[in-house]
């Protein structure tokens, strides 16, 4: 089964999942997301938010229940395609020791520049960039050493976003952030999530 082009809905029916027999962490969880809407999700720890994201990822299946992705059973779709078509966003970033531009592309030579310097320039690094004597092709070291916790992590956005995804999880993006840095993030969001 494809996915098709564009925002696509989410929609959950009687999602129930554990990771050891007895000890639910979803119990009968219903949700419809139509396409290009936004939902919060918050609760506890140990409440099954990040579950629910490793689920749609199908980093698990469920117990029960449906997950159904742009009218797709997630079951009979692609692994590769939805993952591609799924921008995953953690608190937790993962740089690579190599180039700007090999971090934000994983090595795919096939992206353009130009977009990712426009990606780079929607989520406000633009500006950064242009300080670095050797622009995209300055290396960052592992673990992003070198940079902020906010630079790393509207840089992993705009990676994300140069995947031009068809749904977005954000699961804590932005909890490590200083209030001006998540003020960059949430305009960043505004304008990459427009349309």
């Amino acid at each position: 089964t494809s996915l098709p082009a564009g925002a696509l809905s989410l929609e959950i029916r009687g999602l129930s999942f554990s990771y050891e027999a007895e000890q639910h962490v979803l119990d009968d969880v219903s949700i419809r997301i139509e396409p290009g809407r936004i939902l919060g999700v918050l609760g506890r720890t140990g409440g099954g938010k990040t579950t629910l994201s490793r689920l749609l990822n199908r980093f698990y299946d469920p117990d029960a229940g449906e997950i159904i992705l742009g009218g797709s059973d997630l079951r009979a779709i692609r692994i590769e395609e939805l993952r591609s078509r799924i921008a995953y966003v953690t608190q937790d970033v993962q740089l690579l020791k190599a180039s700007i531009r090999d971090n934000l592309t994983f090595f795919d030579a096939s992206i353009p520049d130009l977009d990712v310097l426009e990606a780079i320039d929607d989520v406000g690094l633009g500006g950064w960039l242009a300080e670095l004597p050797e622009g995209l092709d300055t290396v960052l070291g592992s673990d992003g050493g070198g940079l902020s916790a906010g630079q790393a992590q509207l840089l992993a956005l705009a990676r994300a976003f140069l995947r031009a995804p068809g749904f977005v999880i954000l699961d804590e993006a932005s909890s490590r952030l200083d209030p001006i840095t998540e003020g960059i993030m949430e305009g960043a969001m505004d304008r990459l999530l427009s349309g």
